[in-house]
């Protein structure tokens, strides 16, 4: 297993976790004077650490999953260069879990997820604004009140003053806007901090035509505005708002801007249903994961079950058995983990089983047989 004791200096990112010398090297790093982001942070402000139940589910995820050097190579470009890492594949072959071992590998804290549909837009990752919920609680607010400033609630048929999307302005009778504005998984990891927080952007090529030309000017700028927040700033410049880590963990926002600090750890990941434009690429750092050989399959049922697989010829044939079912289609790698864990179970042990025991946990996930 050669490609398992490569390490390379310039490496950060390991993939065998034990890495607080190599976080502290990644937070004292210089990055490139383009990316080099000016955002200060909220001293009453200290995201989640490796600590707690968000923390377990990261780690728990990304401690088993096993990297080759080539992997490794383009990782640690990504972090070096601070740029996003778009990561393509087939399901299954690993590219979700590889966002958790990066932050398991660095002890980044718990991972921000943002799983992306047809329906997504940019501002769902940014932040989320309830402005009905803060225009129902200004008029309950203005009944409990009699005389309460007009301005606190408009009557439904009167002709608006401002767009559909302004908020009431905040009166002695109208709620604080903070209690309604939460920010998203991307403006979390925006927030900033002289360490980075990693950022899982799930199926972006699921997504509507437009977002990744929308997530441009974010990348480049390492910030964003939250215009609620902005016209508000002269009453009043500085508002808590919640994260996407916690509502009740808040952090002020001042004149509406958030700006990074350090360019967050962006996992971009891609089935290759769609092609992207070629801006959107250039600022990417490209990784394509090939599904995993026998070597290495052999390596991550190690890692996840501690099973050799050369140590029973059981194992080595649901090994063989994958590998051949998936010329005639997709499979998952995790497909024979379950495999092999229900042989430790000693569930369908009898011989005659073996090929509905194959059909029912190596089901393929394409193909005319899916």
């Amino acid at each position: 297993m050669e490609a398992e004791a490569v390490v390379k200096d310039w490496w950060l990112y390991h993939g065998t976790g034990e890495g607080a010398d190599r976080r502290a090297r990644l937070e004292a790093g210089f990055p490139p004077p383009w990316r080099d982001f000016t955002g200060a942070p909220d001293p009453g402000y200290a995201p989640p650490g490796c600590a707690g139940a968000a923390w377990e589910r990261t780690w728990r995820r990304g401690e088993g999953y096993v990297p080759d050097e080539p992997e490794k190579d383009v990782v640690n470009t990504a972090l070096h260069l601070r740029r996003p890492l778009l990561v393509t594949g087939k399901p299954g072959v690993g590219k979700s879990t590889l966002a958790y071992s990066i932050a398991s590998d660095l002890n980044l804290g718990p991972v921000l997820h943002w799983p992306i549909t047809s329906r997504t837009v940019l501002r769902d990752g940014l932040y989320l604004y309830d402005a009905i919920g803060r225009l129902q609680e200004a008029g309950l607010e203005q009944l409990r009140t009699p005389g309460a400033h007009p301005a606190a609630v408009a009557p439904a048929t009167s002709p608006p003053t401002e767009p559909a999307t302004a908020p009431p302005r905040d009166t002695p009778s109208a709620p604080s806007i903070s209690r309604y504005l939460r920010l998203g998984p991307l403006g979390t990891a925006l927030l900033p901090q002289d360490r980075p927080r990693v950022l899982l952007v799930d199926e972006i090529d699921k997504s509507d035509i437009d977002l990744p030309g929308d997530l441009l000017t974010v990348f480049e700028d390492g910030g964003f505005l939250i215009p609620e927040l902005a016209r508000l700033a002269q009453e009043d410049p500085t508002v808590a708002i919640g994260t996407d880590d916690d509502p009740d963990a808040v952090v002020r926002i001042t004149q509406g801007r958030v700006q990074c600090r350090y360019f967050p750890i962006v996992v971009l990941t891609s089935n290759g249903e769609r092609d992207f434009p070629p801006a959107f690429l250039r600022r990417c750092v490209r990784l394509h994961l090939e599904p995993p050989g026998p070597d290495k399959l052999a390596r991550i049922v190690r890692r996840r079950l501690g099973v050799d697989i050369d140590s029973g010829e059981e194992y080595q044939d649901l090994v063989q058995a994958f590998l051949d079912r998936g010329e005639d289609g997709d499979l998952a790698t995790d497909q024979l983990l379950n495999a092999i864990q229900l042989r430790l179970a000693g569930a369908w042990s009898a011989p005659a089983d073996r090929e509905r025991f194959l059909a029912t946990v190596m089901q393929h996930l394409t193909g005319p047989t899916a």
